[in-house]
Parts: C-alpha cells; sequence; structure tokens
C-alpha cells in the first residue's frame, strides 16, 4: 500500500508519520486490496483534523475527523475507515453457499 501524507499548516514530524503508518496497517490487515492511501492533516485554530481517501479495487472510501488533538483525530479517523472497510469487504464477499456435491460414490453392490 502506498501512504501518502500531506499537511496543511502543520509540519510532519516523524513520529506523525510512523503513528499514522502504523494505524494505517491496521486497515491494510482487514482489507489487503488497498492499492493507495492519502492522508492530510490540518491545523485550523485549535481543532486537529484528519482525513483520508483510501484507494481500493472497487471502491474509493473518504472518512474526516476532527478532535482537540492530532493523534486523537488519527485515532479516529483509523475506526472510520476501519469500519466502513470492513462494510465493504462484507458487501463484495459471496455468501451464498454452494451446493454440496459428495465426492465419493456410495452404491452398494
Amino acid at each position: 500500500m502506498q501512504l501518502n501524507l500531506t499537511g496543511h499548516h502543520i509540519e510532519i514530524t516523524d513520529s506523525l508519520r510512523n503513528y499514522v503508518d502504523e494505524k494505517m496497517e491496521r486497515i491494510e490487515r482487514h482489507f489487503d486490496k488497498v492499492t493507495n492511501t492519502h492522508v492530510i492533516l490540518t491545523v485550523e485554530n485549535v481543532r486537529h483534523k484528519a482525513e483520508a481517501t483510501v484507494n481500493m479495487r472497487g471502491n474509493n472510501i473518504f472518512a474526516e475527523s476532527t478532535e482537540d488533538n492530532m493523534y486523537a483525530a488519527i485515532d479516529s479517523l483509523t475506526d472510520k475507515l476501519d469500519r466502513q472497510v470492513k462494510k465493504h469487504k462484507e458487501k463484495i464477499t459471496d455468501h451464498h453457499q454452494k451446493e454440496s456435491i459428495p465426492l465419493v460414490d456410495t452404491e452398494e453392490e
């Protein structure tokens, strides 16, 4: 998964980058067909905003979160993305049971 991290009115430090990487790994664990993720971290007055667009096979998912702390905003964002990814995965999974076909012919002679 390719991760693009952008900061508006905030400098992206190594600790922030590592924290976002660590949290986004959880999303990739639940659905391995994620190709690209773009995360934007923004500071507006005292509100910290994190938003992300996740590109995956079959769908694009967007979520945003605003909190008083940037780390809390990232946590909330990944929780929202995780729920959406699980929902997408559930939708594309085929839940119909296949007919069971016996492998061995059990005719008596």
